[in-house]
């Protein structure tokens, strides 16, 4: 029971946002992640949950900024074909090989770059680099989250191909907005993952066989009903929004049977999953030593220079497919 009250309180702390898993759901994650790991690790990660959370989103901060920014968060799996789990290569040497970079980058490369973000994790334990340990988790935890997500895992992104436009945020940020405070948490600790690529390629296969129910269920729940409490308006920092209503979002989330939910708590335990298996493929370093570093000033300075570019929205630049 005290578990349980502590992790609610991690959820009513995290500040609520109206952007992609939203804003929200990425803090979210990575906060309540923490909560997943073992002893030996799970300390310092706790004196550190709030970096980690509010940094969470930087990846979307930086997709304004930075073109190859785009792909990471995402795999048009279904642009290779009617079976594409057995067409694309898991590794990223064998995929360039044989569709080019140029068409990987096109249709996203969510599952490789995961692969990255743990290699470039488990560097900085190995050098004991508190800052880029920082960095680094929060930024995994982001991408692994958005493979998690079925509409991060088709060319009809955000339902545009169908005439459900705007189901992308609807899945979400809405739903996890709405009823965050009543999922469970307790997901188990986190384990060693042998394969960092197979747990991303799993978890895109697994996300994307939710698309069909994720769209077929939303377009039959349209059909029935009464399109004047579809959406409502609400009042979001003084900016008055359009937005799904919460009569709408009970009968979508009752239809999909806690789907956002499942999918949340298996990223909760991935992340927890994939910073262990970093600090254990570094060997174990102890982190109460790397915990003396001082602050490296750059690292902060370019947090300080993507919140202020992203804050002005200068410059902007189109950073590849799911752009809304």
């Amino acid at each position: 029971m005290r578990k349980k009250t502590i992790l609610f309180l991690l959820v009513l702390s995290i500040p609520a946002g109206i952007f992609a898993w939203g804003f929200f759901a990425h803090q979210l994650i990575n906060k309540m992640s923490v909560v997943t790991l073992p002893d030996g690790i799970i300390a310092f990660y706790k004196r550190h949950i709030d970096y980690i959370t509010v940094h969470a989103v930087d990846p979307d901060k930086r997709r304004g900024f930075l073109a190859e920014e785009g792909a990471r968060h995402y795999i048009d799996i279904d642009h290779y074909g009617a079976h594409p789990f057995d067409s694309v290569p898991r590794k990223w040497k064998d995929a360039v090989k044989k569709y080019s970079e140029d068409t990987l980058m096109a249709y996203g490369i969510v599952p490789w770059h995961i692969e990255v973000m743990v290699g470039k994790l488990t560097y900085a334990f190995k050098k004991q680099n508190l800052n880029l340990i920082l960095k680094y988790s929060a930024e995994i935890g982001h991408y692994v989250a958005d493979a998690h997500v079925p509409l991060h895992t088709t060319e009809n992104y955000n339902g545009q191909l169908t005439n459900q436009r705007g189901i992308h945020g609807f899945w979400e940020s809405r739903l996890p907005e709405l009823y965050s405070s009543n999922y469970d948490y307790l997901v188990g600790t986190a384990k060693y993952i042998d394969s960092p690529i197979d747990l991303a390629w799993e978890t895109v296969r697994a996300s994307h066989l939710a698309v069909d129910s994720v769209l077929k269920f939303e377009a039959e729940l349209d059909a029935s009903f009464d399109p004047t409490r579809k959406y409502s308006v609400e009042n979001r920092a003084g900016a008055i929004i359009k937005t799904y209503s919460e009569e709408y979002s009970k009968a979508y989330d009752k239809m999909i049977e806690g789907q956002v939910e499942r999918r949340l708590r298996k990223s909760l335990i991935d992340v927890g999953s994939l910073w262990y298996t970093a600090w254990v493929n570094a060997g174990q370093p102890d982190l109460e030593k790397i915990d003396n570093q001082s602050t490296i000033d750059s690292l902060k300075k370019a947090d300080e220079e993507l919140d202020r570019m992203w804050s002005t929205g200068k410059p902007k630049i189109k950073s590849g497919g799911h752009e809304d």
